[in-house]
């Protein structure tokens, strides 16, 4: 099947390309010719116009929930899959929440076993825990045995510091890489919303953005002392963005992620009560793209 994209904006970093108005000519499957726009033609070869679209190399989640094994009827693993692809995500980082969690050597080989034929890379993440009840340490050698490099309790934060400090140096060892979510509990409380002018306003619950940067300015300083390097998951205030700043800055081997919707909205968007901005990180008073 031929294909051509005509006029469309071309997304690739480091490409002649880059950032230019281009036609592309795809031949079944596979890119066979990129030129000036609106100079490739060809009678047989359906003709897509792409002005005002861009086009780019697939995506790569680095946080998705398919609830397979145990609650396959929210998401199986094919269902997940099929999601990404229609998403344009190419490949996913599927997290360990799951019942019974991805926490041993054989949970990692069922989901790579039953994925390896998927459009879509599914890479699982194993437990950092047992059970990601944040108290003994998990299998994590053997789990990278099968093929796992990460190793996270999803959004539930490790509390316990010595636990923190042992995963970071253990799975140092074979080059594992900790996802940490940062939250202090114990600040965050029953926390529904970021905490504010209109958390007030609207009767509930606030959770500070205290909980979240306490957490990573303690797991920063645990990275330090381990010289491991660590990734903070979905972060979403200013303050965690500038202490991991100047982690970096101070040469602290440290990565971070954030989630599309707190890239784009704020706190505001929950004026009108609509549960579908009640997430977790709470979406701030600005948005993380603002920092």
């Amino acid at each position: 099947m031929k294909i051509i994209l005509k006029n469309v904006n071309i997304l690739s970093p480091g490409s002649k390309h880059h950032m230019k108005v281009k036609d592309v000519f795809i031949n079944n499957g596979m890119i066979e010719k990129i030129a000036e726009a609106n100079t490739i033609s060809d009678k047989d070869a359906e003709v897509v116009e792409g002005k005002e679209n861009y086009i780019s190399a697939g995506w790569f989640d680095l946080h998705v929930n398919f609830r397979d094994p145990g609650h396959e009827y929210k998401e199986g693993l094919a269902n997940g899959c099929k999601a990404a692809s229609n998403g344009g995500f190419t490949g996913v980082l599927l997290m360990p929440s799951t019942e019974p969690a991805i926490a041993s050597k054989a949970a990692i080989e069922y989901v790579t076993q039953r994925t390896k034929n998927e459009i879509v890379d599914v890479i699982p993440a194993g437990a950092l825990s047992v059970n990601r009840d944040g108290k003994d340490m998990s299998e994590m050698y053997d789990m990278s045995l099968a093929g796992t490099k990460v190793f996270t309790d999803d959004k539930r934060p490790v509390s316990d510091s010595g636990l923190l400090i042992r995963a970071l140096q253990y799975s140092h060892n074979f080059k594992g890489k900790i996802f940490s979510y940062a939250e202090d509990k114990h600040i965050s409380g029953k926390g529904q919303m970021n905490e504010g002018v209109i958390s007030t306003q609207l009767g509930l619950k606030g959770s500070p953005a205290l909980a979240e940067e306490v957490n990573i300015n303690r797991d920063l300083f645990i990275a330090e002392y381990c010289n491991c390097p660590i990734h903070f998951s979905t972060i979403s205030s200013a303050g965690s963005v500038a202490l991991i700043r100047a982690a970096k800055a101070k040469g602290i081997k440290v990565t971070c992620d954030v989630a599309v919707i707190n890239l784009y909205f704020n706190e505001t968007a929950l004026m009108g009560f609509d549960t579908n901005y009640k997430v977790k990180p709470p979406i701030e008073q600005n948005t993380i793209a603002s920092h």
